[in-house]
Order: C-alpha cells, then sequence, then structure tokens
C-alpha cells in the first residue's frame, strides 16, 4: 500500500483523515480495540496498520455494513470477484449505468443485501454519502459523472486490510450497550455515535440514533468497570457550536482536533474551519501532554 492506511471505499463521516490525530491519544499497545459504531471501521483500521491491539471488535447496527466489513476480512477473494461482476454490468446495461445503480438499489432494498451490492451503491453513491428513508431503505443517488471505486483498486485495499486483519475481528451488529458489556479492563473503545450533528434531525445516514442521557449513562458504567475509551461527539464551526457537549461528571478530557476547512462553508464562499470534538477517558488524559497545537486545542477546564 506504498505506505499509506487502505480504505474499502469513500464514507461521509469516516474518521479516516482524522485517525492520525485520534491515535495519537492510544497507548501503543492493548488487548482490543472495540468499535459500537463501527461505520466502515477506519480507525480499527488504522489502529491495525501500526499493530496497536491484539484483537478487534466491530460493530454496527446496519447489517449490510457488518457484512461487507467481514467479507472484506474473511474472505477477500470472493468479494473481489463479486464485487467485479456487480461494477461491471454498469457498462452492459441497457439502460445506461445511472439506471444500473437504480437497479440494483432495489434489488438491495428488496432483500438482496449482498456485501458486493452493498459496495458497489457505497462505492457509486453521492460523495460516498450512505443514506437510509424511515423504512431503512437506501434512498441515496447516484454520482452520475463517476462509475465508482474501479475493482483493482478495491482489491488492492480489501487484500490489504484482511491481511492486517483476518483471524483478528470479531464482527455483531449489536445495541452499542451490549458491546459495552463485553468490555473489560485492558481494552480500548473508540466511538463515533450517530446522534451528534449540525442539525436536531435524526441522521440519516444511520438506522437509528443514540438517546444522549442514555449514551451518557452507559458511559458511566465504562468509568465504573475501569476500561478507557476515546469518543468523537460533537464540534465547532465557524465560532458556531453543534451538538450537546458530554456532561462534567463523566471526568473526561475534551480535544477539539482541527478537521480542516468546512467543505459547506467553501460552498458559500466562506473559510471557516471545523473542529471535532474527541473525549478522552481520565487515564488517557496523560497523552495530552507534547502533541503538537497544530493537531489539537485542549480544553483544560474540562
Amino acid at each position: 500500500m506504498n505506505g499509506k492506511t487502505p480504505h474499502i471505499v469513500q464514507y461521509q463521516g469516516s474518521k479516516r483523515i482524522l485517525a492520525p490525530m485520534i491515535l495519537q491519544y492510544m497507548p501503543r499497545k492493548f488487548k482490543r480495540l472495540i468499535e459500537p459504531f463501527s461505520g466502515m471501521a477506519a480507525i480499527s483500521i488504522a489502529v491495525a496498520v501500526e499493530n496497536r491491539a491484539e484483537r478487534y471488535i466491530i460493530n454496527d447496527l446496519n447489517v449490510p455494513i457488518v457484512k461487507l466489513l467481514k467479507s472484506v476480512v474473511k474472505t477477500p477473494a470472493k468479494l473481489v470477484e463479486n464485487y467485479k461482476t456487480v461494477w461491471s454490468k454498469q457498462f452492459e446495461y441497457e439502460g445506461g449505468h445511472i439506471e444500473h445503480f437504480y437497479y440494483v438499489r432495489e434489488q438491495f432494498n428488496s432483500g438482496e443485501r449482498s456485501p458486493e451490492n452493498m459496495l458497489y451503491l457505497l462505492a457509486r453513491c453521492v460523495k460516498g454519502s450512505a443514506r437510509y428513508g424511515k423504512n431503512g431503505n437506501f434512498n441515496q443517488s447516484p454520482d452520475k459523472r463517476r462509475h465508482g471505486t474501479n475493482p483493482s483498486n478495491i482489491a488492492e485495499n480489501v487484500y490489504a486490510i484482511s491481511a492486517l486483519m483476518k483471524g483478528k475481528a470479531s464482527f455483531f451488529a449489536l445495541d452499542y450497550q451490549e458491546i459495552f458489556e463485553m468490555a473489560q479492563p485492558g481494552d480500548l473503545i473508540y466511538m463515533d455515535p450517530p446522534y451528534q450533528g449540525v442539525t436536531n434531525n435524526r441522521d440519516n445516514r444511520y438506522l437509528s440514533g443514540v438517546e444522549f442521557a442514555n449514551f451518557a449513562e452507559a458511559i458511566k458504567t465504562l468509568n465504573r468497570k475501569g476500561v478507557d475509551y476515546l469518543i468523537s461527539y460533537d464540534g465547532e464551526c465557524g465560532g458556531k457550536e453543534y451538538g450537546k457537549t458530554l456532561p462534567l461528571e463523566l471526568d473526561c478530557t475534551r480535544i477539539l482536533l482541527n478537521a480542516g476547512l468546512s467543505t459547506q462553508a467553501t460552498l458559500l464562499g466562506k473559510r471557516n474551519t471545523t473542529f471535532e470534538a474527541l473525549y478522552l477517558s481520565k487515564s488517557l488524559s496523560r497523552y495530552v501532554d507534547g502533541i503538537p497545537q497544530q493537531f489539537s486545542l485542549w480544553e483544560a477546564a474540562l
């Protein structure tokens, strides 16, 4: 991979770009990395590249996403071949490549939620931005300017990820609180819950939200168990805060990571920097000292 961290496909909301900053606040070695809200598991992959964890628990309520991740790790050759078949058919489809996307989407929503169909929809949809309706159906449109990630690029990344994680990862599609019950001292949990966002509406990238009070209470359980964690949860852009900050009683350190210029602000002719908040459990605050300030802003009051 020429020194680059592999990734499966572009995925809006992924922490792939922020991963080098986030990993600065993790121990060099630990037992297990647990991702209760994995998305495309960008943090697990980044940790695997640096060989920090012995094992991984990857969880998401989005079952097709979990099946895709499991296929990447456990049966990469089958996934690559099946994806190539689906991807190639868009050039033969009578209605053209755009109509082919809608055909695959309809098949997916009708129950053919195979890993290759999920991968194709993610690779071809607008901005890699998965969207779901209230009925749980995938409803994002295709990017009409492109045909999706070439199978050869998919293959390179998929094989690299499989080599890093095969035999080390377990996959689940459970409620996050059930995953918390599995955690033990020596594990490290990274969380990017779906609740927080720039609006008060449920984020339709996800099949369900996470209620704030319940989540905060569940974090207290981790504190009592002595399990370390990092949480991406809120932030600010252009001087405006978005999302609720976690309660002070959780005894976390809150750090603002520089996520770069806001794409939306740029489209409006503004140059606003987005900062995403990262919460560290109490014992992880020791990693704050010595971190370059160009990477993060430490809110010592928290």
